[in-house]
């Protein structure tokens, strides 16, 4: 998937469960990332800096692998 600046985003739970971004913080993944659109604001090389505006949250880099488009 091509991901571009604006895009919205959901993260794909099978490819986000013990990847090394999971890993790296709570092992508990958040529903949010999973059901809610996330926009992409930035792109750094493999990653995608989301933000989930539905809920109070901070912006997450994720790999552009570990999304999908959200329908």
């Amino acid at each position: 998937m091509a991901v571009k600046r604006g895009d919205f985003v959901k993260a794909v739970k099978e490819k986000l469960e013990n990847s090394l971004e999971a890993k790296a913080s709570d092992p508990r993944l958040p529903s949010y990332l999973f059901e809610t659109p996330g926009e992409v604001v930035e792109l750094s090389g493999d990653y995608a800096l989301v933000k989930f505006g539905i809920t109070p949250t901070p912006n997450i880099w994720l790999r552009v692998d570990q999304l999908e488009p959200f329908r």
